[in-house]
């Protein structure tokens, strides 16, 4: 915990730094243009790039702190374009990409793709990581979760993962989509502890590790800003096979549910926003592909794959507020959230009504943008004798 706050506010401080060469062009009244400063001149030159539609690039170096991976330091960047400059109404298209070491001699890498093609009609995402992380791994189902003791000697081992997840959509009407989902995802363990490596789904899969599959995508979104919502909502319905045929190892069916909803509350900048996400599956589901909490995206805080099944379910509420430039009568680039949130993993349904069976969690966070509605996010997440500091760019839904 102590290291938490220590690397927290060193990260704050150097995240903050990005503000004075992001400055918005109307923070700035040239007094003599022939002779602005430095600041003025990137204040210029970044608002001209924002109204062209240029490639805009932001770097960061910072340091965070998760329970899985310890204390880590992160470099990269987020680089966001538009892919028709004469488009007033085209988003912004963007690329967070962040590779990190810890401490724990982990290695990751991640990046994911939003973009918006041919006036919106064609949208491509993608999420692209890998792993290189000694790990440990506590056997499938609530009960593993919550009574193997985390050691050396009960769920140590070494794991490399790689995910490969490109997904392209296409507008039929208004706000609505339908798409295609290809799923290429790698998992396999070694220098494993005897409990782990006498796990039956360790022993069943891990000389199975890799994993093909696709799917069709059946979308709604409304949303303002997909990557900063503050109004709009969000279902999104996949339905995934993964086959030998496609090249993989395993045959097992993945469906994924996910509604969120965004509502501005009183001003601009203030959003009240609510998820609820389940993720259900069928087959011989390996033990890497089972369905997982304690990401940086739903209960942050928690181990990230300490709780796995073959379900899960969860729901969060969250309130973000950007703070407000009484003197500017504007927003600010700064802002705080907070959330509340509880979820489960289970193989049964029946047996998720024991309310000790959920898992609380919740937390705080701050915000910068760094581009416009492109935003860095450092949140503080509390579970059950857990917590998790986390930097990443977007909201977390």
């Amino acid at each position: 915990m102590k290291r938490a706050k220590i690397s927290g506010l060193l990260l704050i401080f150097l995240a903050v730094f990005p503000v004075y060469s992001q400055t918005d062009s109307t923070q700035v009244q040239l007094q003599d243009t022939a002779h602005p400063n430095l600041l003025q001149r990137m204040a210029l030159k970044r608002e001209m790039k924002i109204k062209e539609g240029k490639l805009m690039i932001t770097p960061f170096l910072a340091p965070g702190y998760t329970p899985e991976l310890g204390l880590t330091f992160a470099a990269g960047g987020l680089v966001s374009f538009k892919t028709d400059k004469k488009d007033p109404l085209m988003k912004r298209s963007s690329i967070p990409v962040s590779i990190s070491y810890s401490t724990r001699k982990a290695l990751v890498f991640s990046t994911q793709l939003t973009s918006y093609w041919l006036h919106d009609k064609v949208r491509l995402n993608g999420d692209f990581w890998l792993k290189n992380m000694p790990d440990n791994y506590w056997g499938i189902g609530y009960e593993k979760a919550s009574t193997v003791p985390k050691s050396d000697s009960t769920t140590a081992y070494h794991r490399l993962w790689w995910w490969v997840n490109p997904r392209v959509l296409y507008q039929i009407f208004n706000d609505f989509f339908i798409g295609l989902n290809v799923d290429y995802n790698f998992t396999q363990g070694k220098n494993a502890s005897l409990p782990v490596a006498d796990d039956p789904y360790y022993v069943e899969y891990n000389d199975r590790p890799l994993n093909g599959g696709m799917g069709i995508i059946i979308r709604y979104d409304s949303r303002d800003v997909p990557v900063d919502a503050r109004k709009g909502w969000y279902f999104n319905f996949t339905t995934t096979a993964y086959s030998t045929k496609l090249g993989g190892d395993n045959n097992y069916q993945i469906y994924l549910v996910d509604y969120r909803q965004y509502k501005t509350i009183k001003r601009d900048g203030s959003t009240l926003a609510w998820q609820i996400k389940g993720r259900f599956g069928s087959g011989s589901i390996p033990y890497g592909e089972m369905a997982q909490l304690g990401t940086p995206f739903d209960l942050r805080g928690y181990h990230w794959g300490q709780y796995r099944d073959r379900n899960m379910a969860f729901a969060i509420l969250e309130y973000r507020y950007m703070f407000w430039r009484k003197k500017k009568n504007r927003l600010s680039k700064s802002g705080a959230v907070g959330w509340l949130a509880g979820g489960t993993v289970y193989h049964e349904w029946e047996k998720t009504t024991s309310l000790n069976r959920w898992l609380p969690n919740g937390g705080i966070g701050y915000r910068l943008e760094v581009q416009p509605r492109m935003m860095l996010r450092i949140d503080m997440g509390f579970g059950r004798n857990t917590n998790g500091f986390y930097f990443n760019f977007y909201q977390a839904f």
